[in-house]
């Protein structure tokens, strides 16, 4: 006869990398059921993005299956998300972790990253919503494949609901003007509306909402920062100077203001070309690896300068869903993971990243 503890101790061989704990201690272990030489037991992680999931289930059942009697081994993997945010700060009703998406400079792919982020999430099981935060250029109607449509608003309750597609709930000023209408409004109209995305959406249960922030450190970001509590950022850069300069900037803005950065995203890294194979650096090399190293800032992820990757942005269906099977689409999984694991070892450790006011310091 199988018993129980036998299981845990076989389990016990299994270690989470980024608590540095084996999962039974860790308390993953759950719903352990024996039936004579069958075992069944569910391992709950702290994100449904987990990077080593698929892992953690070889895992389990080539090590449960070695217990002598054992004759077959059933694993659900499960996920329960923890929220993660400035004690400081009311949280929001429904929404456990929020994800702002900045960059110090404009053109450096911050909507489509945030935009494919989100869809990555939502394709793991995450309950994922996505808002628009660029009152001045909001893309996300068009990228979301959501342009022209309009909320239903609950008159009575005095709130809209979000527009939703791939599996991703999404608010954006752009459904509520013209796509050629301009908003020629100065920051206190910028941060009313921003304010206004936020309250006045029934998001419902949310284990992630990733915010698309306008480029620079202004109103809405600032907005943003002081009215949500922020689980972290994530500046996306591109690996020139110049927009390092930018990103130097976001990182420190967010610091300022008690905001843990989770990581750095290096877009256009590098061009595949699509004849020959060949790469090429176009926008400099490691650029966004050095910078994360002097200001001690993990990088999340670098993403292919890649035609398909507009392609499917311009045509309201983002590469993550449109090509799921391509490396590109990998590269933006493999950043939802990376984003999604910082989250859950903040949130188990009830801390932030550091605050550090200068690199060096």
């Amino acid at each position: 006869m199988v018993a129980e503890q036998q299981v845990l101790d076989a389990l016990k061989a299994i270690e989470d990398p980024d608590f540095n704990k084996d999962i039974v201690s860790l308390g993953f272990v759950k719903d352990i059921v024996i039936d004579g030489g069958r075992v069944a037991f569910t391992i709950e992680l702290t994100t449904p993005a987990c990077p080593v999931k698929e892992e953690f289930h070889r895992q389990a059942v080539e090590l449960v299956s070695e217990i002598a009697d054992v004759s077959d081994v059933q694993v659900n993997m499960s996920a329960k998300v923890q929220a993660h945010g400035r004690p400081e700060m009311q949280p929001i009703a429904g929404i456990s972790n929020i994800i702002a998406v900045a960059s110090g400079k404009g053109g450096v792919g911050k909507s489509t990253t945030a935009v494919n982020l989100a869809v990555a999430l939502a394709g793991t099981g995450a309950r994922t919503g996505l808002l628009d935060a660029d009152i001045y250029g909001p893309s996300v109607p068009r990228m979301m494949g959501l342009a022209g449509r309009q909320p239903m608003v609950d008159n009575e309750a005095k709130k809209m609901f979000p527009l939703e597609n791939f599996g991703v709930r999404t608010m954006s000023i752009g459904y509520l003007i013209k796509e050629e209408d301009a908003m020629i409004w100065r920051g206190p109209m910028v941060a009313g509306a921003l304010g206004q995305l936020l309250s006045d959406v029934n998001w419902g249960e949310l284990d992630y909402l990733v915010v698309d922030l306008p480029p620079g450190t202004g109103d809405a970001q600032l907005t943003l920062v002081q009215q949500v509590p922020v689980s972290g950022a994530v500046i996306v850069t591109t690996p020139q100077d110049i927009a390092l300069l930018d990103a130097r900037k976001a990182i420190a803005m967010f610091r300022k203001v008690n905001v843990p950065v989770l990581g750095l995203v290096e877009n256009m890294s590098v061009f595949i070309c699509p004849h020959c194979g060949g790469e090429s650096h176009i926008f400099d090399s490691g650029g966004a690896e050095r910078l994360g190293q002097e200001q001690k800032v993990e990088l999340l992820g670098r993403i292919p300068l890649d035609m398909q990757i507009r392609e499917d942005a311009d045509a309201g269906a983002p590469i993550v869903a449109a090509h799921a099977d391509s490396p590109q689409a990998a590269a933006y999984r493999d950043l939802a993971g990376e984003t999604a694991k910082r989250i859950s070892v903040l949130a188990s450790r009830k801390i932030d990243i550091p605050v550090v006011a200068e690199a060096g310091s």
